[in-house]
């Protein structure tokens, strides 16, 4: 419980999450971490806190190096628990600490955790505080992903602590991005995105936009690990993602209660290995729908399937529709398909939710009666085919 010295002076006090495995809907296989960070200097900073549940572990970092009495500032840069949680045990320390916030953070840590009785400075864009040799200064990013979210940069260390923002949720004995490895860090910084910053583009332009002139050594996220050797390459595929750009790729996203639907996913992969795209199988009883949305998030072309179920869609696409909805990625060239007994209303539902979210259907809904005959698969390869043009 000791903390470690990330800079002279600087301390990541945080909290790591071994054993979470969701988070809002969302696989965390690798668990996560909550990050905050201590500052030693003229006036004491904690930048940021963990989830209510492993308080006493933030506070035993703390007291490792200082008597968390001392702290003079508690940097609040998101309000979410799994930020804030922590905070009243620290201002019970500290009572006279002063809690450095958004407009919208104030108001927020207020509806939490009442905090009448807490010293507040509410900060805007460009305003800036003082620890004696180093600063901090405060940029807003509303909606990346909460209306009070903001990052704090430190000038004199070029550190950006970037809250929610290239993140990862990652459980990890360490603490950078090159120590656990580029393909690992690359896929959980793309699955963080893609369930939890997604529909935040345009956010996210504005955002990357506010801190392109910041000299940044280091990021410092709230989750995962820190960033200091992939730097450029998480900030381009900050850029590409937030513009919902994609790669000549499919997926293939369904389920299936006969093997029916099965066989037709298996057609379309057929299709698609003709054509050299590469493309992605996911069974949704096999796979997590955060894992769909991943495999998803810069694909070309999406294929949705489902058989019929009581003039419906099966329980397992029916949530990741729920889930697609809200996250809404753009940009995605769609088809339905699927297989049913008497209903057949199942590749319909799933036309309808891809039109809903702006995504082009150019062909309709395919559904084949009962077990695929090889004259329904022939129509059904040409009408791939067509679809892909």
């Amino acid at each position: 419980m000791k903390a470690q010295e990330i800079r002279k002076g600087i301390y990541w006090v945080g909290a790591i999450d071994w054993n979470l495995r969701n988070f809002h809907g969302y696989s965390t296989d690798k668990g996560s971490s909550y990050n905050a960070f201590l500052v030693i200097d003229e006036k004491i900073a904690l930048i940021d806190a963990v989830k209510p549940h492993l308080t006493a572990e933030l506070i035993k970092r703390i007291s490792s190096v200082i008597d968390p009495s001392k702290i003079d500032y508690v940097i609040s840069n998101h309000v979410e628990m799994d930020h804030s949680g922590a905070i009243p045990a620290i201002m019970e320390f500290a009572p006279n600490a002063t809690v450095v916030a958004s407009m919208q953070g104030e108001k927020g840590l207020k509806r939490h955790f009442g905090g009448d009785n807490w010293n507040f400075k509410v900060v805007k864009a460009g305003d800036s505080i003082s620890l004696g040799k180093r600063s901090l200064s405060f940029v807003p990013i509303p909606m990346v992903h909460w209306p009070d979210s903001m990052v704090s940069y430190m000038p004199e260390e070029k550190i950006l602590f970037s809250n929610d923002a290239m993140g990862q949720h990652i459980a990890s004995e360490y603490l950078y991005d090159d120590e656990v490895g580029f393909s690992t860090f690359e896929e959980q910084a793309m699955k963080y995105y893609a369930n939890i910053v997604l529909p935040f583009g345009k956010s996210v332009q504005a955002a990357l936009k506010a801190i392109s002139g910041l000299e940044i050594d280091l990021i410092a996220p709230s989750h995962g690990v820190m960033v200091r050797s992939y730097i450029k390459e998480l900030l381009d595929m900050y850029q590409r993602w937030s513009l919902y750009g994609h790669k000549e790729k499919a997926v293939v996203i369904y389920d299936t209660m006969w093997n029916s639907t099965e066989i037709m996913a298996r057609e379309i992969q057929y299709v698609l290995n003709e054509k050299n795209i590469p493309v992605k199988l996911i069974n949704l009883t096999h796979s997590h729908i955060s894992d769909a949305m991943t495999d998803l998030i810069d694909a070309r072309y999406v294929f949705l399937g489902s058989p019929t179920l009581n003039n419906e869609i099966l329980p397992t696409m029916g949530a990741f529709l729920t889930y697609l909805r809200g996250l809404r990625p753009a940009n995605k060239l769609a088809f339905a398909f699927g297989s049913y007994g008497w209903g057949g209303q199942s590749p319909k539902i799933l036309e309808t939710a891809m039109k809903e979210i702006n995504w082009e259907v150019p062909r309709p809904a395919f559904g084949i009666n009962y077990i695929p005959r090889e004259d329904d698969l022939e129509k059904f390869r040409q009408e791939i085919a067509s679809f892909l043009g």
